[in-house]
């Protein structure tokens, strides 16, 4: 029928077949999920929707919109900029991307352009991302499941045992992250801001094992974690307060120092010289602003500040030494 154009209504149909229509439900059910299978394997986006004034469902059809030769390039191009996998692992996701999006043709096309820099890529060193891994958490996050993993974190020989309540994953700089936050309140006596509710960061490649609980949580929608917030506001995943800091900024390029700090405004211009206020998240701003060397003079917040001087000076300091 639906193929046929025709309209479908549930209790019509259950009358007709002497069911109920939760079954007819489940029929139409089953029919969605067979017809997007098919978009897969034939290219043909075929979705049955309900119509209320038709008082009923009916099928829809429409052509797929494939990637265009750029776009491919460009997501092979972001794929390996990341440096999130190793070359092996790298390899097999261009393939697929290709081999489900392209003609042989032009397929060959997009590997001849990537070629010299998949010829060049240099394994990471920290372990390639477990995409096996990536997905088992994003599901415990959808499905509000307590999580359970051993951890190594940064110059440690021993793996610890964690539980959080998983609520984001980000990937920043080369590393996969899952947010989570810790409701021991033994664990978080030890905390060092004590009053601190934002969630904790860990990267996955660290983890050694995990273990996905039956155990589930809640988090009123007031609350929940945005990770496209949070990134904007957090530079290289260190954690933090918020703060609005306000610097000068002396380079050439305003433009890279606005796409780095999505949440920076320019406030004041004069010439090559511009005054720069942005919101910001963790300490990891420090790290940046240091980066832009004799570019950057940090204004406010009087924290920030005295912390960027006296980095400045250690570096002095160190540089003198080795000059002695």
């Amino acid at each position: 029928m639906l193929q046929m154009g025709q309209v479908v209504n549930k209790q019509e149909m259950a009358i007709i077949y002497k069911v109920s229509d939760r079954s007819i439900q489940r029929d139409l059910d089953t029919i969605r999920n067979f017809f997007s299978d098919q978009c897969v394997k034939k290219g043909v986006i075929q979705e049955v929707e309900y119509d209320k004034k038709l008082n009923g469902y009916h099928l829809i059809t429409e052509d797929v919109e494939y990637l265009t030769e750029g776009e491919l390039l460009a997501i092979c191009k972001i794929l390996i900029e990341s440096r999130a996998f190793s070359k092996e692992k790298l390899k097999s996701l261009l393939n697929k991307i290709l081999k489900r999006c392209m003609t042989i043709k032009d397929c060959k096309k997009i590997v001849d352009y990537i070629a010299n820099e998949l010829f060049a890529y240099i394994d990471p060193k920290h372990v390639s991302a477990d995409t096996e891994r990536l997905w088992e958490i994003a599901e415990a996050i959808q499905h509000k499941q307590i999580i359970e993993f051993t951890y190594a974190g940064l110059n440690q020989t021993e793996a610890k045992l964690h539980r959080i309540m998983p609520v984001g994953i980000l990937f920043s700089e080369y590393y996969f992250y899952i947010m989570g936050i810790i409701n021991d309140s033994e664990k978080r006596k030890h905390f060092h801001l004590k009053d601190d509710q934002s969630p904790t960061i860990y990267r996955i490649d660290r983890i050694k094992s995990i273990n996905i609980l039956k155990e589930t949580f809640k988090i009123a929608y007031r609350n929940k974690f945005k990770e496209g917030e949070y990134k904007n506001r957090t530079q290289y995943m260190f954690g933090g307060k918020t703060q609005r800091i306000r610097f000068r900024y002396f380079g050439a390029s305003i433009e890279a120092v606005l796409d780095r700090l999505p949440t920076a405004t320019v406030i004041k211009e004069k010439g090559s010289r511009h005054v720069i206020e942005a919101e910001v998240f963790g300490t990891g701003i420090l790290m940046w602003l240091l980066s832009q060397g004799r570019k950057v003079e940090v204004l406010s917040p009087p924290q920030l500040r005295t912390a960027w001087e006296e980095e400045a000076k250690a570096i002095v300091a160190m540089a003198m030494k080795g000059a002695s």
